[in-house]
């Protein structure tokens, strides 16, 4: 996602966690996320934390997409437990999926040595004029998705801004 000192847009980050939406633990995801997203050049509006379910996910998202957002990055429950929802509720907003990224993302996770990645089931695709993305819920899977990211979201981003159309 490097580009000079242009930004790429703005962008949110939902954390998918019961435990820190229940204030139980501190989320030690949304911060890293932030951080990358703002050195990559975007202008992170915020950090959401919500439980895992399938409702108050989607709400994050579309609030997010009626907001304007450019990106939405969410972290966590996109595993294969009866709790790990995050794709669900993201396949019932997105208008055009973008399958090559998702397999990009576990392909890179399982190079990587991160046998979680093979059993992720995170979606990639585009709401309205907002890409959504859902990365596994460890610091290296949001370490390595966002690594994976960096030469693709800019291009996306384009393309539903206009600046790319042939």
């Amino acid at each position: 996602m490097e580009r000079s000192a242009q930004r790429l847009g703005r962008a949110l980050v939902v954390i998918v966690d019961d435990r820190a939406a229940h204030g139980e633990v501190d989320d030690t995801a949304g911060p890293l996320v932030t951080e990358l997203l703002e050195e990559a050049g975007f202008i992170v509006d915020g950090t959401v934390v919500v439980h895992a379910d399938t409702v108050a996910i989607r709400n994050a998202l579309n609030t997010a997409v009626i907001g304007g957002a450019d990106l939405v990055i969410t972290v966590g429950g996109t595993g294969v437990s009866p709790r790990d929802v995050t794709p669900d509720a993201t396949a019932g907003v997105l208008d055009r999926p973008i399958p090559g990224i998702g397999e990009a993302l576990r392909s890179s996770g399982l190079a990587a040595g991160a046998v979680d990645a093979g059993i992720s089931r995170g979606l990639v695709g585009v709401s309205g004029s907002t890409l959504v993305v859902n990365l596994a819920g460890s610091r290296s899977a949001v370490r390595d998705g966002m690594a994976t990211l960096s030469a693709l979201v800019p291009h996306v981003i384009d393309e539903l801004s206009g600046l790319n159309e042939s």
